[in-house]
């Protein structure tokens, strides 16, 4: 048989040692078991393969770690718990003729492999990246291997120190001045600033009315169907109508016009489909397309990544590497599409191999997520995937294809129409649009999600693209109805994680590799909650986030992180010191500090009272801000130590025993709604249950919330008309949630 890696020089070999006992290999350190178990799979069976399960040195937890006198050096310590692992690491190197250190192809990774380097004591490591877990990529890797990149490791270095410096520091100020408990987080507290600046614009919202007036009309003298359209001038300028006696007047003047086609306008649009997905934009469309949290995201990604068993295929790694900001892919890939698209297809589906614009500031290192061979389909995978790592790589499968594709064609057509009145000289002109799919180009495979506050059907609830009949300047038009309708404008929308992801990319904060870490760590933290997928700051996070703000403002300035951002890419590219990006950081901190340590007064926040009274001991209970969220607790702490859980009472009653539904959180987060009787009562549904029971059967009916729309059904019956008691269900919903 021939070796896959004959020619390849230096070529690792397995030799024997020197009791000629034992066999010496070729060594590959992986981060990951299950990486290793993939690469181990298809490498020849002369290379050892193991895993340093993620990272082996670290700063102490209980000490700064950071000698910020001389030169921010930093002490590292072998992680605990991780003794086993180096030992046998330690082992297999010296049992190995070449050691190949095949971290993360990233910042962290590279500082990973220094870490493995320095505690193995390798004096000539070989670093090679693996961007997709796949035979050929892992024997092309290892013919060419090259140093460790310092650059990296340097920028990796100066932001953990960063982070060391800032949680260390200003962490034991919020236990002093707020509360025990506290941190805080360079990067993830100007996300808390984000989330409790959007709520104070809610907050500050005052709403304006306006009214809308669409028309039905169709051909005059012809059975065609209807078409609508909205009032868009008057006498010239744009139709703004701000009150209900101005909208009555309108409508008055038109019930009695007369109405002709002033103008028709055609003309072809194109659609260009989106990017293959960076790590941002795969986390935003999971979170839209599949309601899947940011965190989950990437723990899907990452398992398709290492690699899947694919029975007769053997493991192989399904996508590449899946923290990135890059929208290029190879030629090989692009090739292997092309080939893919106009076989599936037609020619004329393909798209010619278009570049996608790359974001203003991204690093460009890794390709785009992307499958590893186009040639797997989905449908190909349905038996080996788990359900959401199939929907993850069915997402990734269909946009990479639908980038390459060429642009959906449409016929647009603007009709204006002109109203006379019969009486006074007021000017009307109402108009609609209508839009036919001439070519679908890449939606016949993908369209890209939209956030859940974006308009899904067009101004005002119309469809977005309608069919219009044939007209022609001059046609006359009959009136089949006319209705205003009264609208208010509405606040900024809260965020949810997608659109904090998408937030956090556009103002530069983060990298690929932190955006996870922050949405999950804000939320541990309890410095904002989720409810309905969007977020709200608690009252802690509100106090620590002005506490900040007042006194650092140069860490929760957006701009200011998003300068040091850009300094830590000058670090790894080798045009700036890293030592010098924390001195400059560092002096006007700690002056900061120190004035925050002298005038900064206690904050009282004072515990929320409620009615309940102890069981206990009789003193009343209050709600309290803990590490894991808000809860009752009495006031007689420490010598009582009563607490209970909050629980949301829905409005809803328990059909096994007749006590309230509640709202409750699983170990994972997840919301469910269970009997507060618990565990007396067992009752629990993953869907809300409506105050409202069943208008047939009397079951009881439960609200089932999917893609923003909600529908309302029997349990004992899903074919039972339950649209009655909707609009009932969401007030009582509104008014236990309130």
């Amino acid at each position: 048989m021939t070796d896959p890696l004959a020619g390849v020089s230096p070529a690792p070999k397995a030799t024997k040692s020197r009791d000629g006992k034992h066999l010496k290999k070729p060594l590959i350190i992986v981060e990951s078991p299950t990486k290793a178990r993939t690469i181990k799979k298809f490498l020849p069976p002369r290379f050892a393969v193991k895993a340093s399960v993620g990272h082996v040195r670290d700063l102490p937890k209980s000490t700064l770690g950071v000698d910020v006198e001389h030169g921010f050096t930093p002490r590292y310590l072998t992680i605990k718990g991780k003794g086993d692992v180096i030992k046998e690491l330690k082992a297999a190197v010296k049992a190995a003729t070449d050691v190949y250190l095949a971290t993360d192809p990233d910042r962290e990774g590279e500082a990973i492999a220094w870490h493995l380097a320095e505690l193995l004591k390798l004096e000539q490591p070989k670093r090679i990246e693996l961007h997709e877990i796949t035979k050929a990529a892992a024997l092309n890797a290892i013919a060419h291997p090259h140093e460790i990149d310092m650059d990296r490791v340097n920028a990796q270095q100066a932001r953990r120190i960063l982070d060391r410096l800032v949680g260390y520091k200003i962490s034991p100020l919020l236990w002093a001045k707020v509360r025990g408990g506290l941190s805080a987080g360079r990067v993830q507290s100007v996300a808390v600033k984000l989330i409790v600046d959007r709520e104070r614009e809610i907050d500050a919202f005052v709403a304006r009315e306006y009214w809308t007036i669409v028309a039905q009309f169709t051909q005059s003298g012809e059975a065609a169907p209807l078409f609508p359209a909205e009032l868009s001038e008057i006498d010239g300028e744009k139709a703004e109508i701000d009150n209900g006696g101005r909208a009555d007047q309108v409508v008055a003047d038109l019930q009695a016009a007369r109405f002709r086609v002033a103008s028709v306008k055609q003309r072809e649009t194109r659609r260009n489909p989106a990017a293959p997905f960076t790590t941002s934009t795969l986390q935003q469309e999971a979170s839209r397309k599949l309601r899947l949290r940011v965190r989950r995201t990437m723990q899907l990604a990452q398992a398709l990544y290492e690699g899947v068993d694919l029975g007769a295929e053997g493991t192989q790694g399904l996508i590449t590497y899946m923290r990135t900001d890059s929208t290029r892919i190879a030629d090989s890939a692009r090739d292997a599409a092309k080939a893919y698209v106009e076989t599936a297809f037609g020619p004329e589906f393909y798209g010619g191999g278009r570049a996608h614009k790359m974001r203003e500031g991204a690093q460009d290192a890794h390709e785009a997520i992307r499958p590893t061979s186009v040639d797997r389909t989905p449908a190909s995978l349905s038996g080996f995937l788990k359900r959401d790592e199939l929907r993850v790589y069915q997402l990734i499968w269909e946009r990479f294809v639908a980038s390459q594709m060429a642009p959906a064609l449409y016929d647009q057509t603007t009709v204006d129409i002109e109203a006379t009145p019969a009486r006074g000289e007021t000017r009307y002109m109402l108009r609609t649009t209508g839009s036919v799919m001439k070519f679908a180009g890449y939606t016949a495979v993908y369209e890209e999600g939209r956030d859940d506050d974006a308009d899904k059907t067009g101004k005002n609830g119309r469809p977005a693209r309608q069919l219009l009949p044939a007209l022609a300047e001059g046609d006359a038009l009959d009136k089949q109805s006319l209705e205003a309708k009264q609208h208010f404008t509405e606040p900024p929308p809260r965020y949810t994680e997608a659109t904090l992801v998408k937030a956090l990319e556009e103002n530069g904060i983060g990298r690929p590799s932190t955006y996870s870490s922050i949405v999950e760590t804000i939320q541990a933290r309890q410095y904002v909650t989720q409810s309905e997928r969007r977020f709200y700051p608690t009252d802690i996070g509100i106090a620590v986030n002005d506490l900040l703000a007042e006194h650092f403002k140069e860490i929760m300035n957006l701009q200011y992180t998003a300068k040091m951002e850009a300094e830590l890419d000058q670090v790894e590219e080798h045009q700036a010191d890293w030592v010098q990006v924390l001195e400059r950081f560092y002096t006007p901190f700690k002056r900061d500090l120190e004035e925050a340590e002298k005038k900064l007064p206690k904050l009282e926040i004072r515990d929320e009272p409620t009615d309940e009274i102890c069981e206990k001991c009789g003193r009343p209970m209050v709600i309290k801000t803990g590490r894991f969220g808000r809860f009752i607790s009495c006031t007689g702490y420490p010598e009582c130590k009563t607490t209970k859980p909050i629980l949301k009472d829905t409005g809803a009653i328990c059909p096994k025993d007749g006590g309230k539904i509640v709202e409750r959180r699983s170990r994972r987060g997840r919301t469910f709604y269970g009997c507060a009787n618990y565990p007396a009562c067992d009752f629990v549904s993953w869907d809300r249950v409506v105050p409202e029971p069943c208008p047939i059967c009397g079951a009881y009916v439960t609200a089932k919330s999917r893609r923003g729309a909600v529908t309302f059904e029997c349990s004992a019956d899903k074919t039972h008309d339950t649209s009655a008691i909707g609009a009932v269900a969401e007030r009582e919903a509104e008014t236990a949630g309130t």
